[in-house]
């Protein structure tokens, strides 16, 4: 099953080199008034830093979710201003995305999801943490959150010069010439013009010669006859 974001089912065998993280206990922020029985979190916040300060180029964030309708995912990154002075800034690289289609249904209520790099609103460089904001306005569920969080890293080296399926072919299934670039135009041309050549004179002096399947001068070997 998908999605524009990328609803997945995740295989138990998928192999799993995700980023090392430290994922925080989710902080509610309290909607309605603290004072009555009637106020509910309405927001989650879950932070998400790597070890040792890590700074990551983010590929893939894939999590399962629990209840919650919709998601919000900022960034604080490492920047470099004038004078090469490096900050730390955030800024919101998913927007409201919807992981329920309505809130007071369990569709889409405990599916995983997956975003990926090409779907957020910037390349998400140089990231030191993940904040990820849930929201689920429906006073249907008690609890909401998201589960089994996980973070990607991009490998740029691998995405130059050429994709990652072409590094999977075999030498026998890579394009031939690869290394020495596409053929001479002019020569193609020249054989091209050559064919065309042939290929009239044949069309304009057809043969009248009957050509056989098997004989040789109006005779045939009897090794190439069969008997019924």
């Amino acid at each position: 099953m998908t999605c524009r974001y990328g609803r997945i089912l995740l295989s138990a065998k998928m192999a799993d080199d995700s980023i090392a993280c430290i994922i925080k206990s989710p902080i509610a922020l309290q909607t309605g008034d603290v004072r009555t029985d009637l106020a509910k979190p309405g927001v989650f916040v879950i932070e998400v830093t790597f070890p040792r300060e890590r700074i990551v180029n983010l590929q893939t964030i894939t999590f399962k979710n629990y209840y919650t309708a919709f998601l919000t995912v900022r960034l604080q990154r490492r920047v470099i201003v004038e004078s090469e002075r490096k900050l730390l800034k955030w800024k919101t690289c998913i927007r409201n995305m919807s992981l329920m289609p309505n809130p007071h249904t369990e569709n889409g209520s405990q599916d995983y999801f997956s975003i990926y790099r090409h779907q957020m609103l910037f390349e998400p460089d140089d990231v030191m943490t993940v904040r990820l904001i849930l929201r689920q306005p429906s006073p249907v569920w008690l609890n909401f959150t998201v589960e089994d969080i996980k973070m990607y890293e991009c490998d740029h080296d691998k995405d130059k010069v050429q994709g990652p399926w072409l590094s999977q072919l075999t030498p026998l299934e890579r394009p031939l010439n690869l290394s020495d670039g596409l053929p001479d135009p002019e020569v193609v041309a020249s054989s091209v013009q050559q064919m065309w050549v042939l290929t009239e004179m044949v069309r304009n002096n057809p043969t009248s010669t009957r050509v056989g399947r098997f004989d040789v001068d109006g005779s045939y070997d009897v090794n190439l006859l069969s008997y019924t």
